[in-house]
């Protein structure tokens, strides 16, 4: 049985990850900070033997590195770096910048991803597919970028492309790869009412790229249905 570990599973793409899976019959690792209040996540975990919940703030390293050590004898096929926090709004932009809230965004949408990739490369090396993915957006492409605004969010998803670009260079010659994706426009509590597609499309598309994914991919950004992404 394959074995998927996805963080920020209790709600938005990473629950939709962790049904999607659970329905393949993947062993589903679905992590998130406080996975006994997440209702929608226990009932999926219910219905689906295979699901296996733990708790994990990805902002906490020391958490990290305990459910590494927790999970020390599992081979993980494919990591799924979903969580991930929107901090900007009306009141801390520029002139009023909150830099603490800028510092969290960096440590959870980015600097987080790189150590869940540190933590678990032992895991991944034990598996067969040897897959790192990392949630970004195409907000946090600079070439893209013609409106500014949501500083915080924009410099935290760009240095999260630019850290999963080196990693994928690094990790190739070990035959791990590493796939950046914008999900697209989500109706998740994060993309809001006016998004364009639904969990299940974004979800579903980035499923075949994973399915299909080959090392020569490795540190491409593209976009849920496989369009490159402008960086």
């Amino acid at each position: 049985m394959a074995t998927v570990l996805i963080t920020g599973a209790n709600r938005g793409l990473g629950l939709e990850f962790c049904r999607q899976y659970a329905e393949q019959g993947w062993h589903v690792i679905a992590c998130a900070r406080n996975p006994d209040d997440a209702f929608d996540l226990n009932n999926l975990a219910s219905h689906h033997s295979n699901v296996q919940l733990e708790a994990l703030d990805v902002s906490k390293f020391k958490q990290i590195d305990a459910l590494s050590e927790k999970l020390a004898d599992l081979a993980i096929d494919v990591l799924i770096n979903n969580a991930g926090v929107y901090l900007d709004d009306k009141t801390n932009g520029f002139g009023h910048f909150d830099y603490q809230a800028w510092t969290e965004s960096l440590l959870t949408n980015t600097e987080a991803p790189a150590k869940m990739t540190e933590a678990f490369l032992p895991h991944i090396k034990k598996s067969n597919k040897k897959l790192i993915v990392a949630i970004s957006s195409l907000m946090g492409s600079m070439a893209d970028n013609d409106s500014g605004g949501s500083i915080f969010y924009r410099s935290s998803k760009a240095a999260l492309n630019a850290a999963m670009k080196c990693l994928a260079v690094e990790l190739k010659d070990q035959s791990i790869g590493v796939l950046i994706f914008h999900p697209g426009w989500v109706k998740t509590d994060m993309g809001g009412p006016n998004a364009l597609i639904n969990a299940d499309q974004s979800v579903s598309g980035m499923r075949i790229l994973i399915k299909d994914f080959s090392l020569d991919q490795s540190g491409n950004f593209v976009k849920y249905d496989g369009t490159p992404m402008p960086w």
